[in-house]
């Protein structure tokens, strides 16, 4: 095995299940050395527990590798803060950050409240703007870095029951592409993930008709170490030049997403009324319209 990580020190949050331990075994297989950050909370954001970081740091230290565990919470700045100083502390350095932690509290939006909009947000686009933040005056330094974060179809397409969440993912888009755009001159590479598994969040999907047991019998097939791969490479130094850009996993496919761009316009060289609007724009704009797809709609093959 190639040894991409040789040298990096890497933090993965919310590593100590699913699709962030998948990354930090993997880069410590590649040669990285990692901090295993898991508040070992349930998937609703409750209570904390060391355990699966602590099984997490054995795994990879009994595999050859180096691990410490920190158990801080993304969603606290002098948490995100702490994750950093760890690293600094044992290594002395800290090379890439992986923004995977996350929680869920789906509900339909008209039931949406305060605490679960503030919740979700909270761990996915705060916390993720917490690490990254802690880790830029460093990588700034240093004059290198990589950040990867974990945004989700659910935002880039759409699913039911997920406002607060779907929010969250799409805010970190928003994030990465800034963090891209304003620290190229260091060279710091961010880009996001977008992925498909099986993991402990996936499992709070309902499964109560036919098509949703279907679903979930499909997603069940495309276990979480799928991801770590691409994660990996973009953390490493064949990613250079690799910025801006949005990659999903699917799993034995990797895509990449279009972003947001003009795609047709009308013009009325006398100024728009609201009139104008409805009699002259929107039938003209209407052919290109999305409809409201979710993301099973759009990604309706079987898993390759």
């Amino acid at each position: 095995m190639s040894k991409m990580m040789e040298g990096k020190v890497a933090i993965v949050t919310g590593s100590g299940r699913g699709i962030g331990r998948g990354i930090a075994e993997t880069m410590a297989a590649h040669g990285a050395r990692v901090v295993v950050n898991d508040l070992g909370a349930t998937a609703e954001g409750e209570g904390a527990d060391s355990g699966p970081a602590n099984e997490v740091v054995e795994a990879i230290e009994k595999a050859g590798g180096e691990a410490i565990v920190n158990g801080d919470s993304v969603a606290s700045w002098d948490g995100a803060h702490a994750m950093v100083e760890a690293a600094l502390s044992k290594w002395g350095r800290v090379d890439c950050v992986v923004n995977n932690a996350g929680i869920l509290r789906d509900v339909i939006f008209h039931k949406l409240t305060e605490q679960d909009f503030d919740a979700v947000v909270g761990v996915h686009l705060k916390g993720s703007f917490n690490v990254a933040r802690a880790a830029a005056p460093h990588f700034r330094k240093q004059e290198g870095g990589a950040y990867v974060h974990m945004t989700s179809n659910s935002g880039l397409i759409g699913n039911f029951g997920q406002a607060n969440y779907a929010a969250a993912k799409m805010g970190i888009l928003g994030l990465s592409k800034s963090i891209a755009l304003d620290m190229k001159r260091f060279n710091v590479r961010s880009n996001c993930v977008s992925p498909t598994a099986w993991s402990r969040l996936t499992g709070t999907i309902p499964a109560e008709t036919e098509d949703q047991k279907a679903r979930i019998k499909k997603i069940m097939t495309m276990t979480p170490d799928k991801i770590a791969p691409l994660a990996t490479f973009l953390c490493s130094d064949a990613a250079a030049g690799v910025t801006g850009q949005i990659f999903g996993v699917r799993n034995n496919e990797i895509f990449l997403f279009s972003q947001n761009r003009p795609i047709r316009s009308v013009h009325n060289s006398e100024g728009w009324t609201p009139e104008k609007v409805a009699e002259q724009a929107m039938p003209a704009l209407r052919a290109s319209f999305l409809p409201l797809d979710r993301s099973a709609d759009v990604f309706c093959w079987d898993p390759i």
